[in-house]
């Protein structure tokens, strides 16, 4: 009976992980998108995980599996599904680290603004929220 209730949390402990990963990859996709992916961005995307939850001693595997998987990956809507599944504080989490990630360079191309239009509208999120996340990242700038 016990044994149940281990393998429940290893499975819900091992999704939460495959999200995680998920997510660090769209992190990582916006920041290749300008041909320069950064120390900067790759601690950008490491606090948007701590916050979303994932412990400090698996962000390493974490970002080199991301890695790995945002290489493989075709599209970005493999990355999305993961993110349009969280509540709307996670999401705006996510929102905030690509925009933070997009000014890390104090500049956002058009590739950049392009991929967050879609992403908007992916993640079914209010174009105004987006806009709103957007200065308020441009603003700490």
């Amino acid at each position: 009976m016990f044994n149940l209730f281990t393998k429940e949390k290893e499975t819900e402990k091992d999704e939460s992980h495959l999200s995680l990963i998920s997510i660090a990859a769209l992190l990582i996709h916006s920041a290749k998108i300008d041909q320069n992916f950064t120390e900067k961005e790759k601690k950008i995307i490491k606090n948007a995980l701590i916050e979303m939850g994932a412990p400090e001693d698996t962000l390493d595997e974490i970002i080199k599996e991301a890695e790995r998987k945002e290489k493989d990956a075709n599209q970005i809507l493999e990355f999305t599904r993961e993110v349009k599944n969280k509540s709307f504080d996670e999401k705006k989490i996510v929102i905030e680290a690509l925009w933070t990630i997009i000014f890390s360079d104090e500049q956002a191309d058009m590739y950049e603004t392009n991929l967050m239009r879609r992403l908007s509208g992916l993640l079914y999120l209010d174009p105004k929220i987006v806009g709103d996340i957007k200065e308020k990242v441009r603003s700490k700038q």
